[in-house]
């Protein structure tokens, strides 16, 4: 169910005990093939799914799509707000669904620039309201060892308007990638303790900007083995994950 979609009186006569979920995305550069919203449209499309399957057993709040982006300030068209103040918007979000009786709270991630502040505001909302549980899901990380499995590229390629963001792409929108400024795989930045690979995390954080991260390209990955139907094999795994966790949430 969609919250913004229903009535005022249809929200009060639901079951409190529903699990409540916001996305948080980002409007930013995906290279010079995917538009500005790929992952507020990764993040929706993930959603659509499991409203398909789960339909009045999850309540999906409308997402916030600009997010944590000061990373990717040197491409133009990117937008983005302080941790601050994405910190206090979401928490005040968090904070209304709570009012209304609601207990059980997910953040759904779409973008890798809100892991950081995700898990500060899960901590924050969480002290504050003692009486919620409420955790913090990113979709690559919710299915790693399954999408491992999918993956063709090599190391490091799976990070920024990669094999797998394409693939989705090309699977929810075919139209809107940019099929002739699709590159190959793309420079990394990396080391042996601090890598680029979403699916193979380091054993710590650097902090970099994507122009550093990525040699200025704006891609971290192989975008150039993406395919709509890799596409629809990850969203296959994401959304089996997702609904496994939304059903403990109960």
């Amino acid at each position: 169910m969609r919250w913004e979609k229903l009535t005022s009186p249809e929200i009060g006569a639901l079951d409190r005990s529903i699990p409540v979920i916001l996305n948080i995305a980002a409007i930013e550069q995906h290279g010079p093939h995917l538009p500005l919203d790929t992952d507020a449209r990764i993040g929706a499309h993930f959603l659509n799914e499991l409203d398909a399957r789960m339909s009045d057993r999850v309540l999906i709040l409308p997402p916030v799509v600009v997010c944590a982006s000061a990373h990717h300030m040197s491409f133009a068209g990117t937008l983005t707000v302080r941790h601050e103040t994405l910190l206090a918007y979401v928490g005040d979000i968090l904070s209304a669904v709570a009012a209304h009786g609601f207990r059980n709270i997910l953040l759904f991630n779409s973008h890798g620039g809100n892991q950081a502040i995700g898990q500060v505001i899960l901590e924050s909302f969480g002290s504050r309201h003692p009486d919620c549980r409420i955790g913090m899901l990113t979709w690559w990380r919710i299915a790693t060892e399954e999408l491992l499995r999918v993956q063709e590229s090599t190391f490091g390629g799976v990070g920024h308007a990669c094999e797998f963001e394409t693939s989705l792409m090309l699977l929810i929108d075919d139209a809107s990638v940019r099929r002739n400024f699709i590159p190959g795989h793309t420079h990394v930045m990396t080391y042996d303790w601090a890598n680029s690979d979403l699916l193979r995390g380091g054993k710590g954080s650097l902090f970099r900007t994507m122009a550093e991260i990525s040699g200025g390209s704006g891609v971290v990955g192989d975008p150039s083995l993406a395919s709509a139907e890799k596409g629809r094999a990850i969203t296959g795994l994401v959304v089996d994950s997702l609904s496994e966790i939304v059903r403990t949430m109960r």
